[in-house]
């Protein structure tokens, strides 16, 4: 997911570069919604291992 991600907003970037703002505008979203999802995703599995261990 953070690949995806993070093409996105390589994708946004360049867009941004050519002039393509609603292009640009529209894959730098998809890239922040990603970006959050991945790092929600990331903090319950951090979350989940330190609840699964044995003390």
């Amino acid at each position: 997911m953070l690949y995806w991600a993070a093409v996105f907003l390589i994708i946004a970037v360049i867009a941004a570069v050519f002039g393509f703002s609603g292009i640009a505008e529209a894959s730098m979203g998809i890239a922040q919604i990603l970006f959050v999802i991945f790092l929600i995703l990331f903090v319950v599995s951090l979350l989940a291992g330190l609840l699964r261990r044995p003390r």
